[in-house]
Parts: C-alpha cells; sequence; structure tokens
C-alpha cells in the first residue's frame, strides 16, 4: 500500500488546518466547553460550506465523493484542534448507515440536509451496562399501526442537546442470538416524549447526555435498514467511526508532541534549556517514534477500509489498542514535561490529556480490541 499523500490531499490538509487554527481556537474549544449544546451551528455551517460534511458523499446526494482515506486526513486535523460537535455522530455514525442501508428515499431526503448543514444528527446505542454490544441493546420498541412506540433510555450520547435527529438502536423482538432483533430508527428530536439530560465526563470537549424516551412514536419509514437487522449496520458504521477516531487522536498527539518538544526548548533549569537532559530527550524520542507508529497503523486501516479489504475490522482493532495506548502515553508525558503548569486549568495540556481518555475508551479501549484481535488468531 502506497501511504504517502497525494496532492490533492495534502492540499486538504493544509486548508484544514489553516481552516481549523482560524476558526476553532482554543478560546472557543474552552467557549464551547461552557456551553450547555456544546458546538456552535455557525462553525458547522461553514464546515458544511467548505464542503466537509459531505465529503465522502457521492455527488448526487449533495457530497464530494471523496474517499475514506481523504475523510481521516480531515479528523487528523480534527483531532489536532480539539473540534468541538459531533461530526463522526453526524457523518460517519448516521449519515454512511443511510447511505449504505437506507431506501433511496432516505437517502435523496437526509443526506443532501446533512451535507449541506442543515441537519446534526449523533447516535444512541449504549444504555446501562455501557458496553457497545448487541445484548446491551434493551430499549424497547413496540409496533403501533404504522409507527413504532419506543420506551427505555439511552445513555452516554454525545451532543445530545443541540442535535436534530438522533438514531436510536432498539429492540424489536426477542432471539437467540443477542445481534438479531435490533433495529435503527431514526427519531426528530422535536418529537414529544423525548428528554434529554447533562452527564457529567471526563472529556469536556465531547458534551454527552442521558436521553430518556417515553413513549415516542416513530414512523416505520423511519426505520434505517431492516427490520430486526440494524446491529449489522451499526458494526459497519462502528468500524469506519473507530478508524477516523484513531486518526483524530494521531492528530492530538501530534500538537501535543509538538508543544511539548517547544516547550523543552525554551524552559530554563539550571541555567540551561530541559530539553538537554537526557531523560527528557528519551521522553520526546518515544512520544515520537509511538506516534509514528500510531500513524501508520491508522493509514493503513483507513486504505483497507477504502478498498473494502476483508482484514479491515482486524486492522481497525490493531490501529485502535495502538492509538488508545499511545495517546494517553503521550499526553502523560506532555503533561509531565511541563511540570506544574501542564496540569493547571490555564494551560492547553490537559484538554488533550482528558481526550485521549475519552477517545480510548469509545468504541472499545486497547484491552478490548487487543481481545477481538486474540480471538481473530484462534
Amino acid at each position: 500500500m502506497e501511504f504517502s499523500l497525494s496532492e490533492e490531499q495534502e492540499m486538504l490538509k493544509t486548508m484544514a488546518r489553516d481552516f481549523l487554527e482560524n476558526e476553532c481556537p482554543k478560546t472557543h474549544v474552552r467557549e464551547m466547553m461552557e456551553d450547555e449544546v456544546g458546538f456552535s451551528r455557525d462553525l458547522w455551517k461553514k464546515m458544511a460550506d467548505v464542503g466537509w460534511l459531505g465529503l465522502v458523499f457521492p455527488e448526487e446526494y449533495g457530497g464530494s465523493g471523496m474517499n475514506f482515506r481523504d475523510l481521516t486526513i480531515l479528523c487528523e486535523e480534527m483531532g489536532r484542534a480539539l473540534l468541538p460537535g459531533p461530526f463522526l455522530q453526524t457523518v460517519l455514525l448516521v449519515g454512511m448507515p443511510i447511505l449504505t442501508a437506507g431506501t433511496e428515499e432516505q437517502k435523496k431526503e437526509y443526506l443532501p440536509k446533512i451535507a449541506s448543514g442543515d441537519m446534526v444528527c449523533t447516535l444512541a446505542v449504549l444504555e446501562e451496562d455501557g458496553d457497545f454490544w448487541p445484548d446491551g441493546v434493551q430499549l424497547k420498541a413496540t409496533q403501533r399501526g404504522n409507527d413504532y412506540i419506543i420506551n427505555g433510555t439511552k445513555l452516554f450520547v454525545n451532543n445530545a442537546k443541540g442535535v436534530d435527529y438522533i438514531l436510536v438502536a432498539a429492540r424489536t423482538r426477542r432471539a437467540t442470538e443477542p445481534g438479531d432483533g435490533i433495529t435503527l430508527f431514526l427519531v426528530d428530536m422535536t418529537e414529544w416524549g423525548t428528554y434529554v439530560s447533562p452527564l457529567q465526563t471526563m472529556d469536556q470537549t465531547r458534551p454527552q447526555f442521558e436521553v430518556m424516551f417515553n413513549h415516542v412514536a416513530v414512523p416505520a419509514s423511519n426505520i434505517i435498514g431492516e427490520l430486526h437487522e440494524g446491529w449489522s449496520v451499526l458494526k459497519e458504521a462502528a468500524t469506519k467511526a473507530t478508524a477516523a477516531l484513531c486518526a483524530e487522536m494521531v492528530g492530538g498527539g501530534e500538537w501535543v508532541l509538538e508543544t511539548t518538544v517547544n516547550y523543552a526548548k525554551e524552559r530554563i533549569a539550571f541555567g540551561v534549556p530541559i530539553g538537554s537532559f537526557q531523560v527528557i530527550k528519551h521522553k520526546c524520542a518515544d512520544m515520537y517514534s509511538d506516534l509514528e507508529y500510531a500513524r501508520s497503523l491508522t493509514e493503513w486501516a483507513a486504505e483497507t477500509i477504502k478498498d473494502d479489504i476483508p482484514d479491515a475490522q482486524m486492522s481497525v482493532s490493531m490501529a485502535k489498542s495502538y492509538c488508545g495506548d499511545t495517546y494517553k502515553m503521550v499526553c502523560d508525558h506532555g503533561v509531565q514535561i511541563h511540570g506544574g503548569i501542564g496540569f493547571t486549568w490555564d494551560h492547553d495540556m490537559h484538554l488533550y490529556f482528558k481526550r485521549a481518555r475519552s477517545s480510548d475508551t469509545a468504541f472499545g479501549d486497547s484491552y478490548y480490541h487487543r481481545e477481538l484481535l486474540a480471538q481473530s488468531i484462534d
């Protein structure tokens, strides 16, 4: 595989970095941390105007027709900037299921709205046990005429406060196989009976919510994919989102490394820059080398998804298990090298430290994905 960027991809990377430096400085990130919604609709529309929200959608649905590898380049820059907002949720966890499993009418109705920034979405799967697996889906949807009545509670739903639609995984029948009997419903958040409450979580750049559904009526036409067969659609979407999240982690780790190295060159102790001390050199070298491995694994995962290679799930698990550990280690070293200032609220290092923890947990932590790899070998 050729991992080097093409001229077009280099332009995308440069454009994305310039855009985010101007439109999403750390002052904006901190402002959104205090906002109950957690992201800016104005910035969201600007992202739509430059084509990011429809990047991987076909042109016939208002997109740019670019590939998954291109998307991960964009996600890397978003991770570097700590972009607040449900980009992965809207594009990969809702938009892609509509593209791959939705009806033609659903594609024509929803995908152009997502691409234009008029429709912001998120995904609701996790419940009380907090695990992304079919047995964890207990929220019920019962048919009543042409509608389905949804009752139950979803937890850890990203940006639920400010979205227009939530793709909800609900159980529509009991079966021997846990993955059988799960259906995906696109729920309009203006419907009566939806209640959203904020949760206290570590990463304030990605607010999470509890969403309660109390006799919410959803038309059968809002089912994405086949009835009772939504779990396979979810698994495919989660695989793509996990690879994109790995790219985010690489981008965030790159910012931490660059910031730490610059600090080590400027911070004077005992009359010399602390970067001249051997232990600091070793930590920075470890950060750099591990990030290079993480980048290679992420690029491989993105290429396998782009080319629809059967080993895609294995490559994503390898990338996620390594990127999660690496991002946390890089942030740990970054905080330590900065000393006391690295742990203060005024410095931005702690924002990446917390994002590293939440990103490692999302869609299974390093231990979970190493277990998947072990099972695939067996």
